[in-house]
């Protein structure tokens, strides 16, 4: 039998054991968790919060995703990131991608192919249009959080139907610019930057045009729907169907005057339905969707534009990521962004959920619009190219030069960035 003063030693003994046992516990489980981060652009780290907590929670003793909250611009976004990469250290292991970054990130050899974390099954429930620009030289390397493309916003209040061809948007503008229902008849993306390009690649399209064809590996920017293209959006500015200050136009500027409701017609984003349907609208309750204009015979095109996971390469966390891009993009996941923020859904099941349809019915015409969507050209110059159509876009539209001699200028230029990177558009 132990002395009492034997057995309180033991008792102590024991409980600062049992302690120190406790304090080592959540070390030895912290070395067992995989820490993972994504680089992402300020709008989707915030829309995103509430997933990352449920992801944390779902794997909170194996995996810890942490996001981290980027600039607002998307090239600054991607500057940080291939800033860290060109140190050869970079701090993140995975990043929010545009879909224009692909091959250029892919070709410098940035990027982790995901092939073996993604089958053909999950690649099929995809929408066709979030299906474009994943894949480059065969390897699967990108997963779609979000789709997008260009739309036609019009005013249900001032006409029955939207235009359908470059003729009638400029007559639809000019009758109800001349019965003062609106200041501007339409109003778009103009400023120089990647939005004008994608402004420009609907247009070249719906003028019978490519801005690229892949197959001839040629530029179609100095034939005729190339001009026809350039020339119909100055003489926007040119008659007054669009304001001159729509050269200073990015999306949230449009967005403005649109929803103030001193414009009949918006090109824009699915974001901007989201926007269109808050109190401060003046136009909510009184604006329909469709795809951009084109001409007698020629199918309408919409510029897609998405955002998704690339895992960058030297990341040690390769399946720990692919679990989280995984989780950030199932069906509940793909609901919550579309309802809460207006964020395009990836998933065609989306688009077959009855009661989602029923709720918001324009769901169909994302749908439609999604279908038709056209890849700017994919290139690891592409950032080149774009710079060179802006220029010359924007030359033509503060009358610097005529739009002919604009796009053949553009033609030879970007003639020229594809020699210097080669030849060919891969």
């Amino acid at each position: 039998m132990l002395s009492r003063d034997k057995q309180i030693t033991l008792c102590v003994s024991v409980i600062l054991a049992i302690s120190s046992l406790l304090i080592f516990i959540p070390s030895i489980i912290a070395r067992d968790v995989e820490s993972i981060s994504i680089l992402m652009p300020a709008p989707f780290a915030d829309s995103t919060v509430k997933l990352v907590k449920e992801f944390n929670a779902k794997y909170v003793n194996t995996i810890h995703l942490e996001v981290i909250r980027g600039p607002l611009e998307t090239e600054a976004i991607s500057d940080l990131a291939i800033s860290s990469l060109l140190l050869g250290d970079t701090p993140f292991d995975a990043i929010l991608m545009d879909i224009t970054w692909l091959p250029k990130y892919a070709r410098a050899g940035w990027l982790e192919a995901l092939d073996d974390g993604f089958d053909q099954t999950e690649i099929q429930e995809l929408t066709n249009g979030a299906q474009l620009g994943n894949i480059y030289e065969g390897s699967l390397y990108r997963w779609p959080l979000v789709a997008d493309m260009g739309l036609l916003f019009w005013r249900t209040d001032l006409m029955e139907k939207p235009p359908s061809t470059p003729t009638d948007l400029v007559s639809i503008s000019q009758e109800l610019q001349r019965k003062k229902k609106v200041p501007w008849g339409y109003v778009w993306q103009g400023r120089q930057y990647e939005g004008l390009s994608c402004v420009y690649l609907e247009m070249i399209d719906g003028f019978g045009g490519q801005w690229f064809n892949p197959e001839g590996e040629k530029f179609g920017l100095d034939y005729q729907p190339g001009i026809n293209a350039a020339q119909w959006l100055t003489n926007l500015i040119n008659s007054g169907i669009s304001p001159r200050a729509v050269t200073n136009y990015a999306e949230s500027e449009a967005l403005q005057s649109f929803k103030s409701g001193d414009s009949a017609l918006m090109r824009n984003w699915p974001y901007a339905w989201a926007e269109l349907q808050k109190e401060d609208s003046q136009v909510r309750g009184h604006v329909g969707i469709s795809t951009m204009v084109s001409i007698p015979g020629v199918s309408q095109a919409s510029t897609i534009g998405s955002w998704g996971f690339s895992l960058l390469k030297g990341s040690k966390h390769k399946d720990a990521a692919i679990k989280a891009f995984k989780y950030l993009t199932t069906n509940e996941a793909q609901v919550e962004l579309f309802t809460e923020y207006g964020y395009t859904p990836t998933l065609k099941s989306i688009y077959q959920n009855e009661d989602l349809l029923n709720e918001y019915p324009y769901l169909a015409k994302l749908y439609g619009a999604l279908s038709i969507a056209k890849m700017r050209p994919e290139t690891p110059v592409y950032a080149q190219l774009s710079d060179v159509l802006q220029r010359s876009l924007s030359a033509s539209f503060t009358d610097e030069i005529e739009a002919k001699s604009s796009m053949k200028n553009a033609q030879i230029f970007s003639e020229q960035i594809i020699s210097a990177a080669g030849g060919g558009i891969q």
